[in-house]
């Protein structure tokens, strides 16, 4: 009997050696998926301070690949509807401030996978919709067109917002 027990005593001595470095060392998965879970510090973008604070909101924010932009309208810098009765020009007024966010996280509208329009006039939109064959040249996103009672200001006929996702 002590001849087996001293034998198998380097066996045992391996085995608890290897148990014990499979038990303590993180798996191959284990490994990836710490990879993969990354927090993401959120990135604010205010296209208008002053304006924004006293609405209270941001006109994007970015985590990661994926970038959020709030619903432009058409007004100048101190918060003045623009453009009042004329659809078109407003919606033209709302790509013009969208392209200002997308270029300040390097992006076009190439990038757009969301787009989101509310009018407070969906016949007039449609006869201006074709004006977005301009700002999407290679696809269209996929979004919704609503039409809506109200804007924020009475004067606004027109709102769009966008979600981007940034391949690295």
């Amino acid at each position: 009997m002590k001849k087996i027990i001293t034998k198998t005593k380097p066996y045992l001595l391996i085995f608890c050696l290897l148990f014990s470095f499979v038990m303590l060392s993180p798996s191959c998965q284990q490994k990836q998926k710490e990879q993969i879970i990354e927090i993401k510090k959120p990135e604010y973008f205010m296209l208008r301070p002053e304006i924004e604070k006293a609405y209270g909101y941001s006109h994007a924010v970015k985590i990661g690949n994926d970038i959020k932009i709030s619903g432009a309208v058409s007004m100048d810098d101190d918060g003045n509807p623009t453009a009042i009765g004329d659809l078109g020009a407003q919606m033209k007024n709302c790509y013009a401030d969208l392209e200002k966010i997308l270029k300040h996280y390097d992006c076009t509208f190439d990038d757009v996978v969301v787009e989101n329009i509310f009018t407070t006039n969906m016949p007039l939109f449609l006869e201006n919709s074709a004006y977005r064959n301009k700002i999407y040249t290679k696809q269209f996103p996929t979004g919704s067109w609503l039409g809506v009672k109200e804007l924020a200001l009475p004067e606004l006929m027109i709102e769009i917002e966008l979600e981007i996702h940034k391949s690295n």
